[in-house]
């Protein structure tokens, strides 16, 4: 399922309010994690997030990071449109931490014992690093905490 693509600006600088027609076809059927793509003027960015809604209003979480991406200023309208998350995790896996998991299948498993939270928690913060050796090693290091039942994502990561 995908949206038709319409036109958007930031709400309080952290959010992207969603149509009220595209925030219900999403939700009616049963649709919460979406794929996000973005345009403004020549740059792209595509993303996924949680289609949330408060009171009559649908909206997604819209980063600094991914507003810097497009240069994005205050009243800035830009083009949205939004795919139904097919992925696993609702996030896309560095092929690093998916070479990690291919080579120790023990990890993978305390991995996939976690609630979706905390597995696109750690997704996250492998995915953030801008080095391919530095998040090799950060799913290398979290690994071997998964092992040690180390559950707090925070505690995955720390240098001991």
């Amino acid at each position: 399922m995908k949206s038709s693509i319409f036109e958007a600006t930031v709400n309080n600088n952290s959010t992207l309010i969603i149509p009220p027609l595209i925030g219900i076809s999403f939700k009616e059927k049963d649709i919460n994690r979406v794929r996000v793509w973005i345009r403004f003027k020549e740059k792209e960015v595509s993303f996924y997030a949680a289609l949330q809604k408060r009171q009559k209003y649908f909206f997604i979480w819209f980063g600094k990071r991914h507003q810097k991406a497009l240069n994005l200023y205050p009243n800035d309208y830009f083009e949205v449109q939004l795919f139904q998350d097919n992925s696993i995790y609702g996030v896309e896996m560095p092929v690093e931490l998916k070479v990690v998991f291919e080579s120790d299948p023990e990890a993978f498993k305390h991995f996939e014992a976690l609630s979706m939270g905390k597995i696109r928690s750690i997704i996250y913060s492998i995915e953030r690093l801008k080095k391919s050796d530095s998040r090799l090693d950060k799913g290398i290091l979290m690994s071997r905490r998964l092992k040690m039942g180390i559950r707090d994502v925070k505690l995955l990561f720390k240098s001991i």
